[in-house]
């Protein structure tokens, strides 16, 4: 088993496949994903990775959990979550930033999120219910959701009961979803169909606990170099060397032709 991602949900779109069909999918943004800490079957009798993504500010942060990131020398995270892991072969080094590359295209994932949040709902809109009648007998009362108890016996109503409420805002997990696309320049995972949540809500991206791997898997994950180049710098340093070469020479001439005047 391998450890998961924190990911923030940035919205739909479709993508063009070979063959000419379009697939709606979710795009899903790493944003500095990294890891936090170890839990060691050793030390704590488990083993597990604790993750945190996004940048927090110092004033949302406590003073334990500001030690707590500056131990592992990462910036203040702004959503953490633990993994579970098989073993310690899993786990990947304190401080690694997870690619968008740690999963492969065709793969299936597991997706939890909290739902939109719809407020106060009546019973119609949150459970279904067909109302009461919209002509005879009834005065006022069409939508609501009739009588909720019984006679003297229980006399009460029991818990559970299908009533109006809070709707919404519920965890819920999506399983079995395509991994269509990864881009691991940007750090962009495009995932097949919807996933529960709001725009910039935070989700939790898994392997598919129901699914074999796939091969071609990086295991136990991939990981971004930190002092790694980025080719855009490399190929900038190397137009911006001339440029200077010829700045300073230009500046050399200027002053010997001013000593000479001089």
């Amino acid at each position: 088993m391998r450890t998961g991602v924190i990911a923030k949900k940035v919205g739909m779109t479709r993508l063009f496949q070979e063959d000419g069909r379009h697939v709606p999918v979710t795009v899903l943004a790493l944003e500095d994903c990294q890891v936090v800490s170890h839990r060691t079957a050793g030390r704590d009798g488990y083993s597990a990775l604790q993750v945190g993504s996004g940048v927090a500010k110092q004033k949302n942060v406590a003073k334990p959990q500001r030690e707590h990131f500056a131990k592992a020398e990462v910036p203040l995270k702004q959503k953490v979550a633990e993994f579970r892991l098989d073993n310690d072969e899993g786990l990947l080094p304190v401080g690694a930033t997870i690619s968008a590359d740690h999963f492969i295209a065709g793969q299936k994932v597991d997706i939890t999120g909290h739902t939109q949040g719809k407020g106060f709902a009546g019973a119609m809109k949150r459970w279904g219910f067909g109302g009461l009648r919209a002509t005879h007998g009834v005065s006022l009362s069409h939508r609501s959701h009739g009588s909720t108890g019984n006679r003297q016996d229980p006399g009460r109503v029991f818990k559970g009961k299908k009533m109006a409420g809070h709707m919404g805002d519920r965890q819920r997990t999506q399983q079995n979803l395509e991994i269509v696309r990864t881009d691991a320049t940007r750090g962009l995972l495009f995932v097949k169909g919807s996933v529960p949540g709001h725009k910039n809500a935070w989700l939790v991206v898994r392997d598919a606990v129901k699914l074999a791997l796939p091969e071609g898997v990086p295991f136990p994950g991939a990981v971004i170099e930190k002092n790694a180049p980025k080719p855009e710098a490399q190929s900038a340093a190397g137009e911006e060397a001339p440029a200077v070469d010829t700045n300073e020479a230009g500046a050399a001439e200027a002053v010997s032709e001013t000593g000479k005047e001089g």
